[in-house]
């Protein structure tokens, strides 16, 4: 067999891929990656407006894109959409679970209702959906390439920057499920894999941003800057080609080095 190029080993043109909370935000600049590379992409998000905004986005960059409104906390809603993924797409070829939520509260004052919901979103409905594209579309294939976004915050808490125990926990969790997951479906050829991604200006981060300044974190950063629209398209296309095959079970942060620095 002969050895292919670069560009061909990045090439997915004639793939399908299904992006979780792709309305915006880190999820709408994966879809962006996956379309540019020449896939056939699914978004979904909750809110019906935001995702034809995005389609827009997408369209007039030449991106084929279809939509499902669907909030992944909810398994009825999820089972739809991984009906409405199968029957649009045919299969999916690339999964790549973005859709998540944070709470920010100190341990003792956490509410178990927030706790709920941060969990049956980022753990949960990561989870069932998985279950269904990989039993449903991977495993008979014997194919299938899973991103998981988890974050930073997987690797243990920061007080300089966010207290959100549930977010933690739950990031966690999402990278002991794709460690997990990849040694489990291994032998069906399917890849699982996690980005961790650093602070990035987004919906979810901007509150953060705001109340401790941009500048302030930066200092914490060994690049010193934030995660930009082209940061996470690297890493997620090499997870999701034929450039990361021989990648199972890796968790790539996404941070400007901040994983790397040791706290004294």
């Amino acid at each position: 067999m002969q050895a292919r190029t670069v560009q061909q080993l990045f090439n997915l043109h004639g793939r399908t891929a299904l992006v979780t909370g792709g309305s915006r935000g880190l999820g709408l600049q994966i879809a962006h990656a996956l379309g540019e590379a020449g896939a056939r992409v699914m978004i979904s998000a909750r809110k019906a407006d935001e995702l034809e905004r995005a389609a827009a986005e997408l369209k007039a960059s030449g991106i084929d894109v279809l939509t499902a409104v669907a909030d992944v906390s909810r398994e009825a809603d999820v089972m739809a959409l991984a009906d409405a993924a199968l029957g649009s797409l045919g299969h999916v070829d690339i999964l790549v679970n973005n859709a998540g939520a944070t709470w920010g509260a100190l341990a003792e004052e956490h509410p178990i209702d927030a706790w709920d919901k941060v969990m049956n979103l980022n753990v949960r409905g990561l989870f069932l959906l998985t279950r269904e594209i990989g039993k449903r579309s991977m495993i008979p294939r014997k194919s299938g390439k899973i991103v998981n976004i988890a974050s930073v915050a997987a690797l243990g808490g920061n007080v300089k920057l966010m207290q959100a125990i549930g977010y933690h926990t739950s990031k966690g969790a999402v990278l002991t499920f794709t460690r997990a997951l990849a040694a489990e479906w291994g032998r069906y050829g399917i890849n699982v894999n996690a980005i961790g991604p650093g602070v990035f200006p987004s919906k979810m981060a901007n509150g953060m941003i705001d109340h401790l300044g941009a500048d302030n974190i930066k200092e914490n950063i060994p690049l010193n800057r934030l995660g930009d629209d082209e940061d996470l398209k690297g890493p997620l296309l090499l997870l999701a080609s034929d450039a990361g095959k021989h990648m199972s079970g890796v968790f790539i942060p996404v941070d400007g080095g901040a994983s790397a620095v040791i706290a004294g």
